[in-house]
């Protein structure tokens, strides 16, 4: 065979597999409002970025019919100039399932990820395993997901749910650090309706069980939602702009243009003086983070806390800040663990935490007792404590509690606690506390709610206001609302250089 020939049938391979199941396969995927594996990528990357890897792999055959590339396609390329692998499920070739090779390939993927320090993008439209294959593609399986384990906290791991994602599928975007999903054609679920009908009784459908809607604001698996496939793509590559490469790399600095030293002229008329008050805390992040520009993670999963990224002086920040619009605010067991995983992935990858306090407390009931609110409470506790990144906290408004402890205290590691001259910092609210240390004299007195109200002001003065913190050195300083973005930003800045010391183990064991 000449050169000449052997470069024809080359090309006539790689067409073969460019093609994946075929055209009237891909037409059913378009037919879905779908795109395909290879389109999707070639909407996630720089254009003619892409360098695929194993195109030629196969092994499995469907009716003497030879896939090359199998069921999924694997690479590298360039998203806005920096280096990312990414492997795509192609649901035109046996419904995307995962057999050996496509398990091979996606691992062989994840330790060029790994070894060369870039982050790694799955776009999952799978069937799941691949039944013909029996234990092999259960291997397939294990042996991705050790390496969504050895890559944890090492590069930035995303999963993007395009399609169905069944069965033992779903541990490894479970693993990995976002995942995306799109409205109305991506499901994620351990067992489908009609099993959970079978053994059960209880009866729904594929979308109320694993749609979208249902892990980004139910169960909290997703992190973000998008209405079409285009739209989450941009979504990812948003992310990606905030995230260093690898956990050694620095957050990529961008210039925004927004002044260090700009004031926030309008904050007073955005928090209320009554403690009691709603108020939406994202209207005070977007006024400290650079032009107002705040990426939201978990936005509709325990909407009682704010986690996200934003920039400050063009370095990436992450945000986390009670919610007084929900819930006044107060930790729960969705909220701490959804705050607790948002601290440890950015400590993971060197971005700095900026908390914004406002909280009653943890919430009382049977019901989160029953549930571990300790346990899940001590996750946030956790989070902060270990956490060896800048920590620059400011209470807005109260901190009372054990809540206080756990949003990112003094006592825990920050860095630098500002408090605006308003806070409020002690064990409970005045009007709680009364209760319980006055009682007595506040039954006895010939108007219990003036004696009352006495009390409460006389506990405010005494143990309720900022100084006594700053007294104490547990908040460096009390500050002027307007000058809280240059505050936070010359603190980070000072931090930049921060360098902590961990006692040498193993690992610790976080109350999981």
């Amino acid at each position: 065979m000449t050169i000449e020939e052997s470069l024809e049938k080359l090309q006539a391979l790689k067409a073969r597999a460019a093609l994946g199941g075929g055209e009237e396969r891909i037409e059913a995927q378009h037919q879905r409002g779908k795109l395909t594996a290879r389109e999707r990528i070639d909407a996630l990357l720089d254009p003619g970025s892409f360098e695929e890897m194993d195109a030629l792999a196969h092994d499995y055959e469907d009716d003497g019919v030879q896939y090359y590339g199998d069921a999924v396609v694997t690479g590298w390329g360039k998203m806005d100039g920096r280096t990312v692998c990414v492997f795509a499920q192609d649901f035109t070739v046996f419904g995307g399932s995962l057999g050996a090779v496509v398990g091979i390939k996606i691992a062989k993927l994840m330790d060029v990820a790994t070894k060369t320090g870039v982050p790694v993008i799955g776009l999952n439209d799978s069937g799941g395993a691949r039944i013909q294959e029996g234990v092999d593609a259960l291997a397939g399986y294990g042996e991705i997901f050790f390496r969504n384990v050895q890559a944890s906290g090492v590069i930035p791991q995303i999963s993007v749910i395009m399609g169905p994602c069944a069965g033992g599928a779903v541990y490894s975007p479970a693993l990995t650090d976002f995942i995306f999903m799109v409205e109305q054609t991506s499901q994620m679920f351990l067992t489908g309706p009609d099993v959970i009908a079978s053994v059960t009784g209880e009866i729904t459908t594929v979308e109320e069980l694993g749609g979208a809607a249902s892990h980004v604001s139910k169960s909290g698996v997703a992190h973000f939602s998008s209405p079409n496939e285009t739209d989450c793509l941009e979504e990812v590559k948003r992310l990606l702009s905030y995230l260093p490469s690898n956990n050694m790399d620095d957050p990529p600095f961008e210039e925004t243009g927004d002044p260090v030293d700009r004031r926030l002229d309008d904050v007073l008329n955005v928090v209320p003086g009554e403690a009691d008050q709603q108020y939406d805390v994202r209207d005070v992040i977007e006024r400290v983070v650079d032009n107002g520009e705040f990426m939201e993670v978990h936005e509709y999963f325990a909407p009682n806390i704010v986690c996200g990224l934003g920039r400050i002086a063009g370095h990436p920040v992450g945000v986390v800040a009670n919610q007084p619009l929900y819930l006044a605010g107060v930790l729960d067991i969705d909220s701490s663990r959804k705050a607790a995983r948002f601290v440890r992935f950015c400590d993971s990858f060197n971005i700095p935490i900026v908390t914004l306090v406002d909280v009653p407390g943890f919430l009382p009931g049977v019901s989160q007792e029953y549930g571990g609110i300790i346990t899940h409470g001590a996750k946030l506790v956790y989070a902060y404590a270990a956490a060896t990144v800048p920590k620059v906290t400011v209470i807005l408004r109260k901190a009372f509690g054990g809540a206080y402890d756990a949003m990112g205290s003094k006592h825990l590691g920050a860095d630098v606690n500002y408090a605006w001259p308003t806070a409020a910092i002690a064990v409970m609210a005045g009007s709680q506390a009364v209760n319980i240390i006055g009682r007595r004299e506040i039954q006895a007195a010939d108007d219990p709610e003036a004696e009352r109200k006495r009390q409460i002001e006389d506990y405010r003065l005494r143990l309720e206001h900022p100084y006594i913190a700053a007294a104490e050195g547990y908040i460096d300083d009390v500050i002027d609302p307007r000058d809280t973005r240059v505050k936070i930003a010359h603190a980070l800045e000072m931090l930049r250089t921060k360098s902590v010391s961990v006692p040498p183990k193993k690992h610790g064991n976080i109350p999981l």
